[in-house]
């Protein structure tokens, strides 16, 4: 086999052109692929197929089922690409059986409550403001806050949201997810359309230049650690014990949409999610839904004697 060394750049180029992966998906594969070479680069071990075996076998005892999980898929498309491109005439993982266990890690939500009293608290300091910069930057706090909960975007997505991608006129927002892959998505509750159109009213100027939606007190693109710091902020203004993160306003809006009943593939598709596999991970986590459901609906309940 050629120099791994060699292979990985033009490979993390082939992906990055042609299946248009997101930055943090080329970050792990770099970081993946990297180890793996600096692993076979001190290996006396002649078979390739030994090699990878003994190497997933350390990656269990170093990492968690997720982490390894994910090295192997790195390790798995680079070894198809090698395939593909005539570099490796044996795919090794054509021989490999790799079966293992991952535990479910159930989503984390924010009860209903503890974000009415974190909005609670936004609208109120938006009241108590004393100057105008005080004032623009709680206006953007809420707009932010309102639209993770509204959408169920991820924190990245947020963060790169261009001017174009915002229709205020029909209430639409054009969401680019991972994979590059679009999802447009409706703003329907009056309060978060009234956060999102004085947001842009105040800011429209330094929007247009800056590029993206979202912007700091320099004119910069919002980072995602800014919005967790707002997060924190908020949190512990309204009093809220519960550490709360941008992920988790996502983890609620689709179990409580699945709690009203809300057709899981519709929860899918505005998630942004490749595979039901993914979005049925919220079916584990709306128990209350399932008490009322056998309160109510089990046909024992209507029998009597």
């Amino acid at each position: 086999m050629e120099n791994l060394h060699a292979i990985i750049p033009t490979y993390l180029e082939y992906v990055q052109n042609y299946k248009r992966l997101d930055e943090k998906t080329l970050k792990a594969y770099r970081i993946d692929l990297k180890q793996f070479n600096v692993y076979i680069s001190n290996c006396t071990e002649l078979s390739i197929t030994k090699i990878i075996e003994d190497y997933i076998s350390g990656l269990h005892k170093q990492y968690k089922p997720k982490t390894v999980k994910r090295k192997i898929a790195s390790l798995k498309a680079f070894f198809r690409y090698m395939e593909y491109k005539d570099i490796t005439e044996i795919n090794p993982f054509n021989k490999i059986q790799i079966r293992f266990r991952e535990p479910v890690i159930l989503p984390k939500t924010i009860p209903l409550h503890l974000i009415e009293a974190l909005l609670s608290a936004l609208y109120k300091q938006k009241t108590q403001t004393k100057t105008f910069h005080e004032y623009n930057c709680i206006v953007r706090d809420i707009a932010v806050i309102e639209l993770l909960f509204a959408t169920g975007m991820r924190i990245s997505e947020l963060c790169t949201l261009k001017p174009g991608s915002v229709d205020l006129i029909d209430q639409k927002i054009l969401i680019l997810g991972k994979g590059r892959k679009e999802r447009q998505l409706q703003i329907s509750n009056p309060d978060v359309l009234t956060a999102i159109n004085s947001y842009y009213s105040i800011f429209k100027d330094k929007i247009k230049k800056a590029g993206y939606y979202f912007i700091n007190r320099l004119g910069h693109r919002l980072s995602e650690q800014s919005v967790r710091n707002m997060i924190n902020k908020y949190t512990t203004i309204a009093g809220i014990d519960l550490h709360i993160t941008p992920h988790m306003f996502r983890h609620s809006f689709a179990t409580l949409l699945l709690e009203e009943d809300v057709d899981i593939r519709y929860i899918q598709e505005m998630l942004g999610h490749s595979s039901i596999n993914v979005t049925e991970i919220y079916t584990h986590v709306a128990i209350s839904k399932q008490k009322t459901i056998l309160e109510t609906k089990h046909p024992r309940n209507k029998l009597s004697w």
